[in-house]
């Protein structure tokens, strides 16, 4: 009788015990580009379903391409929205970096985006001194408050707010959150070339490797300079190589990366800048930052920085691409 009832309890045990851990992988599009998420996991969860959810929720709140977005909505002038969590977090931790940068991150850059047509609506034909001075007026993250109430209170009605620097890496981030919520422990997040890496790659029984891109890879042939292990980390890249528009007059070449200060389209000595931090949205941050920043001003700040690393590529003044790399990026270069 003992040893059937042995037996009977083994079999229970050995029916419930967790099921073996197996890859998962989710592709997508989101914030105009792809993503792919690889996540190793025993639950049975719609993950394709939690991770849509998210990022209408992040669209919904700071989405400048939706027209009734909250930020699309204080853009117009609408100062009766309560923005939400997402809009606070990507409010909070921009300042954060505007201080720390001195102005050079700045997401109210956005009425400089659109002129130079970077943005969601029609560049200006001409962009001159006076047009300048008279943008500028409205760039300022000081110009711009989040009062006790939620709302957003801009010193001038045309300040236009951008979070498309952060609001990327802070996405990944809350996807990141959702894994970890469905005791996801191992994945890795890629969207739009920005990742968050945890645990890791269970197949290889090896941590998670990722590539850096060139600074002269082309959409349609790209190729990596290095390749780096993460692990519980996130990584963005920010480069000037791709993102620039010609003007069909005066067949000028505007880069994607704006001075704040100056209001002008300018191409920085960093031709690309690759960050790891605590975060994504920081990553995403601070990658922006140093292609505004230049060179000099960029080696001054991450020598104040405690909480990143970096690996830049920049032009020296003889034209010669050379590298950058901090000291903790270089412990988990591959190559």
């Amino acid at each position: 009788m003992s040893k059937l009832i042995y037996f009977v309890l083994f079999t229970v045990l050995i029916s419930c015990g967790e099921k073996p851990l197996e890859k998962t992988t989710v592709r997508g599009q989101a914030f105009g580009t792809t993503f792919s998420i690889q996540a190793y996991t025993n639950q049975n969860v719609d993950l394709e379903k939690g991770i849509d959810s998210i990022l209408n929720l992040v669209n919904k709140s700071v989405s400048t391409y939706l027209p009734d977005s909250d930020i699309s909505k204080i853009n117009r002038g609408d100062t009766s929205v309560i923005v939400d969590q997402i809009f606070i977090d990507n409010f909070n931790l921009s300042s954060e970096v505007y201080q720390k940068t001195e102005g050079y991150f700045d997401p109210t850059i956005g009425v400089l985006r659109n002129a130079y047509g970077f943005g969601d609506i029609k560049p200006l034909k001409v962009i001159d001194t006076k047009a300048l001075d008279s943008m500028l007026n409205y760039v300022g993250f000081h110009k711009v408050k989040l009062t006790e109430t939620s709302k957003i209170w801009k010193e001038y009605p045309e300040i236009y707010f951008d979070f498309n620097a952060v609001a990327k890496g802070y996405g990944i981030d809350l996807i990141g959150d959702y894994l970890v919520s469905n005791k996801i422990q191992n994945f890795l997040i890629e969207l739009g070339g920005e990742l968050l890496a945890k645990g890791v790659n269970l197949k290889k029984n090896k941590t998670w490797v990722v590539g850096i891109e060139n600074s002269f890879s082309t959409i349609n042939d790209r190729s990596y300079s290095t390749s780096i292990m993460l692990k519980d980390i996130g990584m963005a890249t920010s480069g000037n190589y791709r993102k620039f528009r010609v003007d069909s007059i005066s067949k000028k070449r505007y880069v994607h990366t704006l001075n704040p200060l100056t209001g002008s389209a300018e191409k920085s000595n960093i031709t690309s800048a690759t960050v790891l931090a605590s975060t994504c949205a920081k990553a995403d941050a601070y990658a922006t930052s140093f292609m505004a920043l230049g060179f000099e001003k960029s080696i001054e700040l991450i020598n104040e920085l405690d909480d990143i690393e970096v690996y830049l590529t920049y032009s020296d003044q003889d034209n010669i691409q050379q590298f950058f790399v901090t000291e903790g990026m270089k412990e988990i270069i591959l190559d």
